[in-house]
């Protein structure tokens, strides 16, 4: 009388057994056979910006290396949210992931009442691609040579002294404004739509200083455009003799970043296929020296270091954002 039940119950599991196998197996062919058509990467940012130039990059030699083309989409704006919001809606079949920045990953669903995508239950870290000082400049003309320099002219002509903020709220206009308020300079910031216009009003002699990514300030430090004042991680980047900020404000350390993230519940054997190839390239001695030109460093991170890292800098940008004061808009 209790065999049927046992036997019942028996196949019950081996159902379930054969499923999970079967849904395995599924996922394994699945990455195997991943990519068979183009993949989108969408960057939200502008074209010519920092994370544009490092995307198309490493896109174009992921496309060599998946045989289908990496088709970089930009969709800058808003503090990134027309970028993020599309990437956080997108089919999580690995066709659409995502080149982003700190800012847009970890600032902008703090400073929005309304991002439109929440970053924990949304997306998910692939890889880092590396992280990236940034650097605070000014325009020659000012006669500025350091951050001394910059705080004196600041407190000598109160009200009179700013500097553009390339995209409000963006990790380069939060860094200078702690930098403004620890030194105490009284500087104004003035809002730009994006770092190529703020460059634009720092060589017009609108603003005081300004600060970006290294990536796309460099060519305008070494040509002499502009006059590199200091970078913001804690130690001095090799091959760049630029101070620090924290040499002059102890303490102060803030870097940029940047990470391959797909939707939430892309499959984990594409996701590690994905990071698998994105670690290969960036550790080729060609991409390596390319991105050091820079200023950008490579972590190799696992999808679960990445996962892991990019939750530091959540808390590290709520701290940030509470120490300033900012209210979300």
């Amino acid at each position: 009388m209790q065999l049927r039940p046992c036997l019942a119950l028996t196949r019950r599991l081996l159902g379930a057994a054969t499923l999970a196998t079967v849904a395995l197996l599924s996922t394994a062919a699945m990455a195997q056979n991943w990519p068979n058509k183009p993949v989108k990467l969408i960057v939200p940012a502008g074209a010519g910006a920092a994370p544009d130039v490092i995307a198309r990059l490493l896109g174009e030699r992921l496309s060599q290396a998946w045989g289908q083309g990496v088709v970089v989409e930009n969709r800058p704006g808003a503090g990134g949210i027309p970028g993020m919001s599309a990437l956080a809606r997108s089919p999580n079949d690995g066709y659409t992931i995502g080149f982003v920045p700190a800012a847009m990953g970890t600032i902008t669903p703090l400073v929005y009442k309304n991002p439109q995508f929440n970053p924990e239950t949304d997306l998910t870290s692939v890889a880092t691609v590396g992280t990236s000082t940034l650097v605070m400049v000014t325009n020659p003309a000012t006669g500025i040579q350091n951050l001394q320099d910059l705080a004196r002219f600041a407190k000598a002509n109160p009200g009179k002294a700013n500097f553009a903020a390339p995209q409000p709220n963006s990790l380069p206009h939060l860094a200078t404004e702690m930098m403004n308020k620890i030194g105490q300079m009284g500087m104004t910031p003035i809002p730009y739509t994006a770092p190529p216009a703020a460059l634009a009003g720092l060589l017009a002699g609108d603003v005081l200083m300004t600060a970006d990514g290294i990536p796309s300030l460099i060519p305008h430090i070494r040509s002499g455009r502009v006059k590199a004042l200091a970078v913001t991680s804690a130690q001095r980047m090799p091959g760049l003799d630029i101070p620090t900020v924290a040499e002059t404000y102890p303490g102060f350390d803030m870097v940029g970043w940047f990470q391959i993230i797909a939707p939430a519940g892309t499959p984990a054997s594409v996701v590690d296929k994905i990071s698998a190839d994105v670690n290969r390239i960036l550790q080729t001695p060609e991409m390596s020296t390319r991105l050091q030109d820079m200023g950008v460093y490579h972590r190799a991170d696992s999808p679960a270091a990445a996962r892991e890292f990019f939750a530091s800098q959540q808390r590290a940008m709520r701290k940030l954002v509470a120490d300033l004061g900012i209210q979300p808009q």
